[in-house]
């Protein structure tokens, strides 16, 4: 039985007023120092059935279909880095609508469990053709991924790209994810401010990413109920080394249009950042 996963959290959303569109902007940009661009986007919708991919902008309905946002950061000789982006984003073109069949079939762990096979097998890809060319060799990648279904987003996460959330009752921004670095320790400990953050010289330093035979590549996975009215950002570091957190939220301010991904990418630019710069701006209604 085709039943869509939001029907099976009748009673966890009863009272609550689910959206029912969603709109997104997205932009990448190779930025002003590098030669190349290591970062990719994807955006799909899907069902049981099928997968498509989205453009860089639009607007459609939740009610038929789940979506599926995500960012990565490659690393790597030559071109491995971009290789080892672009390896993740279609891995999720393939296995999403695996996950979509396992929710509505009742399994209310399946998101968990799905999202964390997902990147499982993101890690193992990039691991086995490092290990099999040698112009892959110590490739990996960071990757941030949204699953959005009516009323919930759950995300999974390695590395220091990030996810950002602006809930429409309270207009603070939240970081709904961790980076795997020390700095990004220091900075959740207090130890050190957003400032101190930014300038420390090893802010890029990542202690977690998919590939490049890291043994341990366990992704953040988490949920958050969503309404409509809120806002959402997955970005690569190349935003967040141009942009303070004030500033990205100024920008999350209002529903996204065709330009607003791009918008974001030229303020970070603008700001100083020196890294590829990747901006995918979501809003559900």
């Amino acid at each position: 039985m085709n039943v869509h996963p939001s029907l099976l959290r009748v009673a966890k959303d009863e009272g609550r007023v689910l959206p029912k569109h969603i709109m997104w902007s997205a932009c990448s940009d190779k930025g002003r120092v590098r030669a190349s661009n290591e970062d990719a986007f994807v955006g799909v919708r899907f069902d049981a059935r099928e997968v498509q991919r989205l453009g860089r902008h639009g607007e459609a309905g939740l009610e038929a279909m789940d979506y599926a946002f995500a960012v990565g950061d490659g690393m790597g000789g030559e071109k491995a880095g971009e290789f080892a982006s672009r390896i993740a984003v279609e891995k999720i073109t393939a296995l999403m609508p695996r996950a979509f069949g396992q929710a509505a079939m009742g399994i209310e762990a399946g998101h968990a469990d799905v999202l964390g096979e997902l990147f499982a097998r993101i890690h193992e890809a990039i691991t086995y053709l490092g290990r099999s060319y040698a112009e892959c060799a110590r490739m990996q990648t960071t990757l941030s991924l949204g699953w959005f279904t009516p009323g919930w987003l759950y995300f999974a996460h390695v590395g220091d790209s990030r996810i950002y959330h602006r809930p429409a009752r309270d207009p603070g921004l939240r970081q709904l994810t961790q980076d795997d670095t020390y700095v990004g320790w220091l900075l959740r400990q207090g130890q050190i401010n957003e400032r101190e953050a930014r300038s420390h010289p090893r802010k890029s330093v990542l202690q977690k990413a998919l590939g490049a035979g890291n043994q341990f590549a366990e992704p953040q996975i988490g949920a958050v109920a969503v309404e409509p009215g809120d806002s959402f950002l997955f970005c690569t570091d190349g935003i967040v080394d141009g942009l303070w957190d004030h500033a990205i939220g100024d920008c999350l301010r209002e529903p996204p249009s065709p330009s607003s991904a791009a918008a974001l990418v030229h303020a970070a630019l603008e700001g100083g950042s020196r890294d590829n710069a990747t901006a995918v701006m979501v809003r559900v209604m």
